[in-house]
């Protein structure tokens, strides 16, 4: 199910024996567009400070009572590595925070997530576990180079610009459940074009200037015009998205 990852804001984040504080905003790889990263506030019980909780650790999320359980313990949590989330996470400090808690490094692999779909950790068989820490040993040598990580509080607003113009700006976005996938930016086309949101494929971004926090896509102004209208608070039906797939159906609509 598609789930909007500014609602995710404020969420819970329950360990195996506590609360460990609050999500605040997400990392995700601007290479495959998928959610690696939860940014928690621990709030009082480690002055304050922000750590990292992985996917692979999520158990469920309640969107209801807005609380997101995890298989970890406030002392795995407390005893992590220091990430510094006010800045650039570099690679060796993914894998040092991968290493600590055993999780598979997922920048070797073309999947989304090491050994395929999540939350699997456990390597399927002994070639897999092998295949893995050959990929794990030629990366050493970039272990040091930066992470494609971006923060989505910090990508919300920068420009969507089409082929002729710029449309609009990013106002949420889209993730899987599932996979933490993000499947669509939410686009807010308000200032530009007549009056509403959205959505625009990751596939469809061509060129990304974070300096200028712009994004072009492949896409002209009359393309993204005539796309579907999209209700920000609801999540797109199955008939939404074949709609939103076939173009040549939104003329005329």
């Amino acid at each position: 199910m598609l789930r909007n990852v500014k609602k995710l804001d404020g969420f819970r984040i329950l360990a195996t024996d506590g609360a460990l504080g609050s999500v605040r905003e997400l990392y995700f790889d601007d290479e495959q567009w998928v959610v690696r990263y939860l940014v928690v506030d621990t709030a009082g019980w480690l002055s304050g400070r922000r750590v990292l909780v992985s996917p692979y650790a999520v158990k469920w999320i309640e969107w209801d009572t807005r609380s997101v359980a995890v298989n970890l313990t406030r002392d795995q949590v407390q005893q992590s590595p220091g990430i510094d989330t006010d800045r650039p996470v570099s690679r060796q400090q993914e894998a040092e925070y991968h290493q600590y808690y055993g999780y598979p490094q997922y920048w070797p692999y073309s999947e989304y997530w090491a050994w395929g779909a999540m939350p699997l950790v456990t390597p399927p068989n002994p070639l897999a576990r092998t295949h893995a820490e050959t990929n794990r040993r030629a990366q050493t040598q970039h272990a040091g180079a930066d992470a494609h990580l971006r923060s989505s509080q910090a990508v919300l607003g920068h420009h969507i610009k089409a082929t002729d113009s710029v449309v609009g700006h990013v106002a949420d976005f889209l993730f899987d459940e599932e996979s933490w996938a993000i499947r669509y930016l939410v686009v807010d086309t308000r200032n530009w074009l007549p009056g509403k949101h959205v959505l625009v494929t990751p596939q469809a971004i061509c060129a990304v200037s974070w300096a200028e926090r712009t994004l072009s896509v492949q896409l002209t102004r009359e393309e993204i015009e005539g796309s579907p209208k999209y209700d920000p608070g609801h999540p797109p039906s199955h008939d939404f998205e074949r709609e939103l797939g076939n173009p040549s159906s939104h003329h005329g609509s």
